[in-house]
């Protein structure tokens, strides 16, 4: 039997939210322990300009991203966690996706992202995605663990990157 990956925007307050959020944390820490670290909480989520992308199998959250509007024609996704036991399956791939097609909806012409340097398997996912090194965008500056990373989302429109459903 395969399950279909379902991706959706859902408010950022609720309990499966929070439990991502703490994973996303604990990989943060054991990779980037230190100065570099920012945690974040489902409660700063919740505001405009703020959406929260969960994939779910079978009903349970098993992964999450975050896409912020940047009034500048550009979104930028954190904050992407797929749930350990849940890797290796796509989910990853479909919530780039999902946001990619959000991103277009807000009328964005280019998603950014920040990933850390010692985050291999999220640095090969969004090279896969078809993301690009580039330099660092406000309101960061150049740090020695980020990665800075973008994608022109006139790809994506064109259908470059059309998937089909996930299936576990």
């Amino acid at each position: 039997m395969t399950l279909e990956v379902s991706v959706n925007i859902e408010a950022a307050l609720q309990s499966e939210v929070s439990a991502l959020l703490s994973q996303s944390d604990a990989v943060a820490a054991a990779l980037y322990p230190g100065e570099y670290r920012r945690p974040i909480t489902a409660q700063s989520l919740a505001g405009p300009g703020t959406h929260v992308l969960i994939a779910r199998l079978a009903g349970s959250a098993v992964g999450l991203c975050v896409l912020f509007e940047r009034g500048d024609g550009t979104t930028e996704l954190k904050r992407m966690i797929v749930d350990v036991g849940a890797r290796g399956a796509g989910i990853g791939m479909a919530l780039l996706r999902r946001a990619e097609a959000q991103a277009l909806a807000l009328g964005a012409r280019a998603m950014l992202l920040e990933v850390g340097t010692r985050n291999t398997e999220a640095q090969q996912l969004y090279r896969r995605g078809g993301y690009e090194p580039c330099e660092p965008f406000a309101p960061y500056s150049a740090t020695p663990i980020s990665l800075f990373m973008r994608r022109v989302l006139a790809e994506v429109a064109s259908g470059d990157s059309a998937a089909a459903p996930t299936r576990r």
